[in-house]
């Protein structure tokens, strides 16, 4: 890349970049993940240990502390509650993790923008494809314990990588924009941290849209997570097959955030050396 000239905007050039650089993506995935665990004993089994010990958590405070139900019939058991809380963990904890991370991205890998020939792009790429493999985990304990408490599992499973895949966009453009302005403002990382805690009571994780009163139903869904997190269920859990024309639009509308986040970080990177 010429240091002299605009860096490249387009989705083409993403695309091309991506392409071009995915077996250092993927060894930099591979590093961030084994990375996380180092020196510990267990390693990687931590990852199947921390979701597990999340969902008991939560269930012991929401199904027997509060007395929270879902509301699918009076015979509804802990661990029926337990599986419908688990998705919306899953799908809160992906979007979350990168975006927590994402103010840092540039902060804590100085060395890389002195580099000219290091595409800073796919940090974000590379934060993501960690946080999926996880979520991945996450969800092959979901649907163990599916099978176990059930005795199957949806056919409609199939689905969930679809379902997923928007939020995945979604979530990679606001990772760009979040990394750009987490170089020129340091604030904005202790910011975003708050705001997705703030997301993760204002989306239907720990209970039904259905039992907030209409007033409120509005805030709920202009949650971005919040259609995922339904869909979810209804792949996993009710067996239903996913709004087809939710999940077009939602696309549509993640990949011009993905653009528009892309663009901008390119347009700015050139700053970030004076800053940093």
């Amino acid at each position: 890349m010429n240091p002299h000239s605009a860096p490249p905007t387009s989705l083409i050039s993403l695309a091309t970049s991506l392409l071009h650089h995915r077996q250092l993506i993927i060894q930099m995935i591979r590093r961030d993940v084994l990375g996380r665990y180092k020196g510990s004993i267990m390693g990687l089994l931590w990852s199947f240990l921390n979701p597990i010990f999340m969902l008991v958590v939560y269930t012991f405070v929401f199904s027997v502390v509060f007395k929270a139900r879902w509301g699918m019939d009076d015979n509804e058991s802990k661990s029926q509650f337990a599986i419908v809380l688990f998705v919306g963990m899953i799908v809160h904890g992906l979007f979350a993790e990168v975006l927590n991370r994402a103010p840092a991205l540039i902060l804590s890998n100085v060395n890389y923008v002195k580099k000219v020939i290091f595409p800073l792009e796919i940090l974000p790429v590379i934060t993501m494809g960690a946080s999926l493999f996880h979520s991945l985990i996450s969800l092959t304990v979901l649907m163990i314990a599916f099978i176990v408490f059930n005795h199957f599992l949806c056919w409609t499973a199939i689905f969930i990588p679809l379902v997923f895949l928007p939020l995945v966009i979604f979530t990679l453009g606001c990772s760009w924009i979040l990394a750009s302005l987490g170089v020129f403002l340091r604030d904005v990382g202790q910011t975003i941290g708050i705001i997705t805690t703030i997301m993760l009571f204002l989306s239907p994780v720990f209970f039904p849209i259905s039992s907030l009163p209409e007033a409120y139903q509005p805030l709920i869904m202009a949650n971005p997570i919040t259609f995922i997190i339904e869909q979810s269920r209804e792949v996993l859990i009710w067996g239903h097959s996913p709004n087809w024309t939710g999940l077009g639009i939602y696309t549509v509308t993640a990949t011009l955030v993905a653009w528009c986040g892309y663009a901008w970080f390119q347009k700015t990177r050139k700053g970030f050396a004076d800053v940093l």
